[in-house]
């Protein structure tokens, strides 16, 4: 599980670096936008330059995991994105389903591996 755990984690981060990065400074042509609500999403996320706070947390957290620092607040920052990724698909690109789940897998794997880290989150009561 360890060795699983750490090419999940390499996968996770090299693809949200490369593809964080991307959307800061695009070193490759970018595929069109998709027909429909999708691409009006995706028009409206570039128009107003947010996609710029998206790129910087998918690149931040990416790096995070490729360079095994601080895995726990990579995955925090990767989380939200994740989130959405699949939100976007379900409700307005379903044909970007599989990727989402694929991501998600390797999220769930890395998140195994550091489980720990995260207890605190998942207690009824804060101790006295």
């Amino acid at each position: 599980m360890k060795i699983v755990g750490m090419i999940a984690r390499y996968l996770l981060g090299l693809m949200f670096l490369v593809f964080g990065v991307m959307k800061l400074y695009p070193f490759m042509p970018s595929p069109p936008l998709p027909p429909g609500v999708a691409g009006q999403f995706m028009g409206a996320l570039m128009s107003t330059k947010y996609i710029v706070v998206v790129g910087l947390f998918e690149a931040v957290g990416g790096a995070l995991l490729l360079f095994n620092r601080y895995v726990p607040l990579g995955l925090s920052l990767l989380a939200p994105v994740i989130v959405n990724i699949l939100l976007t698909n379900f409700l307005m690109a379903p044909q970007g389903i599989p990727s989402g789940i694929v991501v998600t897998a390797l999220w769930v794997l890395v998140f195994l591996r550091v489980r720990p880290a995260f207890a605190g989150l998942f207690q009824a009561k804060h101790p006295a």
